[in-house]
């Protein structure tokens, strides 16, 4: 069956990015008997990740990279944020390369990589950890179903190869 929106997708991929030294390495995977499974054209993926799989159908492959740009974005050297002590009351400070959980005044939530520790506060890195990344993802789809009406009305794929309520 052909990809198409509404549709739920499971794949397999590994994710490669570039390291220093010119070689690939691999950072993330998903697996056969762990696959990733989504609800496709819904906004849960990289916009340029689901139009690279929208020719495919069941048992392709595929193999493409995406640009830091199409990926998580350039790595932005402005996005920075200075954690005021105070928030850390009662708690112990975190260390330097930590991930903090955060989120924002319209309740988004995103991680921070701590860059610092100081006297009054605790400086966070918000890029995302792929940011300024070509990504290449290479995997195969496994399975193309329509997505059920409760699917579309939850906006993400149920059942044993989709989202679980806990």
């Amino acid at each position: 069956m052909k990809i198409e929106p509404q549709h739920v997708v499971s794949l397999t991929y590994d994710l490669y990015v570039d390291q220093p030294d010119g070689t690939e390495a691999l950072v993330e995977s998903a697996t056969e008997e762990q696959p990733l499974t989504f609800l496709f054209g819904v906004g849960q993926m990289l916009p340029k990740f689901e139009e690279n799989l929208s020719a495919l159908s069941t048992s392709d492959t595929y193999d493409f990279k995406l640009t830091a740009e199409d990926a998580y974005g350039e790595h932005d050297e402005e996005a920075v944020a200075n954690l005021p002590l105070e928030m850390f009351q009662g708690a112990d400070l975190p260390e330097v390369g930590a991930i903090l959980p955060l989120q924002d005044n319209q309740g988004h939530h995103f991680q921070g990589q701590v860059v610092s520790v100081t006297e009054d506060s605790v400086i966070v890195d918000l890029n995302h950890p792929m940011a300024g990344q070509p990504l290449h993802f290479k995997g195969k789809i496994l399975n193309v179903r329509p997505a059920t009406s409760e699917e579309l009305a939850h906006g993400h794929a149920h059942g044993p190869d989709g989202h679980h309520h806990h």
